[in-house]
C-alpha cells in the first residue's frame, strides 16, 4: 500500500503512548485518520478478493488496526458472504528496525531495491537507465530524454524467472541466472553471442546487453528482461554495493563488540569515524550512514545500563553527528527532512 508507506507506529518513549494504552483513542489525531485509511484500504482489497479474514496481531499498533479491521461495519458484512478464508498477521514495522537497516542479505533484489533511484511515485520499484540501449549515447546521469525502465514486468515470462532468481538466490547464482537468460534471448533471435564460461561481470553482461541495441524487433521481444539485466549491471557498479559490504563487516564487528562489552565502549568505537565533509574520502561513511548504524546497535543491543558513562559517550556522538550534518554543503533530502 504505497501510498501509506510513511504509516509507522509511534515509538515508545517520553509521552509516547506505552503498551497498555491499546486502543485507537490513544492515538493521535494523524495517525488514527491513517489507520482508519489503511483499514478501509484493506477492506477494500478483501472484498476485490472475496476473502473472509482471521487477524494476527504482533505489536500494540499492529493490535489497534486488527481491531479496527475486526469492528469496521463494512467488513462485518463482507465475513458473512465472502466464500475464501485467509489469515492475516500484522507486524508493528518498529519491532524489527535491525532487519530494516541491516545488511546481511547476500540478495540481488535486496540490492538494487536498495541502490538505484526509486521510480516517481512509486515506493516499491526503482528507475533503470535505458540510455545503453539507445544510440544516445551520454554520461550524464539525469538524462530524461529517455523513459526510464522498470522492474515490473508482468507480460515478459522470462524477466519474470529472473526477478524471482533474483529474489530466492544468492547474489552470484542470480548473477549467472541474468547471464543464462541473456544467453537464450540473443540465441533465439540469431545475435552472435560468445558464451563465455566463470565468473560474471558487470562488463560482459553490458557487452551482451549491446548485441541488441541495434535489432529493433529483438528489442521489442526482450524489453522486460533486457530492463532486470541493466538494473543489476548499474547496481553491481554503484559506488553504494561495494559500502554495501563494508557496512555488513562494520555490523558482525559491532555485534561482537555488543557482546563483550557495554554500550558506552561501543560508542566510543564509532566516535572517531563521524568525520566532517572535508574530512571524508569516498569510503567513509556519510551522516545518513552513521544514522543507520545507530539504529542498527540500539536495535539490537537490547536492555541498555543507564549511567554518567553511557551519558557521557552519547553526548560525545550527538555532538560528533550534529558538526557533521552542519558541515554538509548540499545536504541530502533526507537530512533536510530530519533537520
Amino acid at each position: 500500500l504505497p501510498a501509506l508507506a510513511a504509516l509507522l507506529p509511534p515509538l515508545p518513549g517520553p509521552g509516547g503512548p506505552g503498551p497498555a494504552e491499546v486502543g485507537l483513542g490513544a492515538l493521535p489525531a494523524e495517525l488514527r485518520a491513517a489507520v482508519r485509511a489503511l483499514v478501509g484500504e484493506l477492506d477494500s482489497l478483501f472484498t476485490a478478493l472475496g476473502l473472509r479474514e482471521e487477524s494476527f496481531a504482533v505489536g500494540a499498533l499492529s493490535r489497534v488496526v486488527a481491531a479496527e479491521l475486526a469492528s469496521y461495519a463494512s467488513a462485518r458484512n463482507r465475513r458473512r458472504t465472502a466464500t475464501s478464508k485467509a489469515s492475516v498477521i500484522f507486524v508493528d514495522r518498529t519491532l524489527d528496525l535491525a532487519g530494516a537497516v541491516g545488511h546481511h542479505g547476500d540478495n540481488l533484489a535486496e540490492k538494487i531495491l536498495s541502490v538505484l533511484p526509486k521510480l516517481p511515485g512509486h515506493k516499491t520499484d526503482v528507475m533503470v537507465n535505458m540510455v545503453e540501449l539507445t544510440a544516445l549515447q551520454t554520461t550524464d546521469e539525469t538524462c530524461s530524454i529517455i523513459a526510464p525502465g522498470c522492474l515490473a514486468q508482468p507480460n515478459d515470462p522470462a524477466a519474470k524467472a529472473l526477478w524471482e532468481s533474483f529474489m530466492n538466490l544468492k547474489q552470484k547464482e542470480a548473477v549467472m541466472e541474468a547471464r543464462r537468460h541473456l544467453v537464450e534471448a540473443a540465441s533465439r533471435e540469431n545475435l552472435p553471442i560468445k558464451m563465455s564460461m566463470g565468473r560474471v561481470t558487470p562488463e560482459q553482461l553490458s557487452s551482451y546487453i549491446q548485441l541488441f541495441r541495434n535489432n529493433l524487433k529483438a528489442l521489442e521481444n526482450h524489453c522486460g528482461l533486457l530492463q532486470l539485466v541493466l538494473a543489476t549491471v548499474q547496481t553491481l557498479k554503484h559506488p553504494q554495493t561495494s559500502k554495501w559490504d563494508n557496512f555488513l563487516a562494520f555490523e558482525r564487528l559491532l555485534l561482537q563488540t555488543i557482546g563483550e562489552s557495554e554500550m558506552p565502549s561501543v560508542l566510543n568505537q564509532l566516535l572517531p569515524m563521524i568525520k566532517s565533509y572535508n574530512e571524508r574520502t569516498k569510503d567513509d561513511y556519510a551522516c545518513e550512514d552513521f544514522l543507520v548504524l545507530l539504529i542498527y546497535i540500539y536495535s539490537v543491543v537490547g536492555e541498555i545500563k543507564c549511567g554518567k558513562e553511557l551519558d557521557t559517550a552519547e553526548e560525545k556522538v550527538k555532538r560528533a553527528l550534529v558538526k557533521a550534518i552542519c558541515d554538509e554543503p548540499e545536504p541530502s533530502p533526507l537530512l533536510q527532512k530530519i533537520t
